[in-house]
């Protein structure tokens, strides 16, 4: 047991080493150690590349700002500490922050720009009718569409989707079969483009609407 116990607290010790969080004094001592002996330079070199590979995780994520900062002012706080044996080894709070760091980031987007679409029928198909949520992402708008009462067209047949501004440009946001569930994308913004509409097409070459409208909606602020 209490080999196991000094295992574990050899084992933080290197894992505020390699993350850099040891105390000065302390890690000269270590170093000198790890020098004198393979086995620890081997268990060295690993929590090296864990924290290594935890920082580039993070690098790869856009965390507010003041996540940010909490997360380096907990750092200096655990190096000017620098117990010998404390709970949580260096590289596992490292990793620990980059999993606050992703949950947050999943956070915030959860609560993105969105609007949505209320889609009535035209005189072409008078029993359809759909809804669409617009939500902002770092790509672009996304479109989760979900109609009813389209009938589903294949064979060089098939819906397109446009969004309208008030001048009568279109832009095309995706082309589907079957209006149920669709996922949809434009690169221009709601704000701009705000009536949706949705057309039936056929594979002839050419590339704009054919005015054959089954679905048009206002699109507006709001949430689910």
């Amino acid at each position: 047991m209490r080999r196991g116990r000094h295992d574990k607290d050899q084992i933080a010790e290197l894992a505020a080493l390699a993350d850099g969080s040891l105390d000065p004094e302390r890690g000269a001592a270590l170093r000198e150690q790890v020098a004198a002996s393979s086995e620890l330079a081997d268990r060295l070199a690993e929590q090296e590349r864990a924290v290594s590979l935890a920082r580039s995780a993070a690098t790869e994520v856009e965390a507010p700002p003041a996540l940010r900062a909490r997360i380096e002012a907990q750092r200096r706080s655990r190096r000017v500490r620098a117990p010998r044996g404390f709970a949580l080894a260096g590289a596992a709070v490292t990793a620990v922050l980059v999993v606050a760091i992703g949950i947050t980031v999943l956070r915030s987007g959860s609560s993105s720009e969105r609007f949505q679409a209320a889609l009535g029928p035209t005189k072409l198909v008078p029993a359809a009718s759909g809804k669409a949520t617009l939500t902002k992402t770092a790509s672009g708008w996304r479109i989760q569409l979900a109609a009813q009462g389209l009938p589903r067209l294949d064979e060089g047949r098939f819906y397109e989707a446009w969004l309208r501004n008030s001048s009568g440009v279109l832009v095309p946001i995706g082309t589907f079969n079957d209006g149920r569930h669709v996922t949809l994308w434009a690169g221009v913004s709601p704000k701009d483009f705000s009536t949706l509409t949705v057309t039936r097409e056929r594979a002839d070459g050419d590339q704009g609407s054919s005015g054959q409208k089954v679905l048009v909606g206002p699109v507006y602020t709001g949430s689910d």
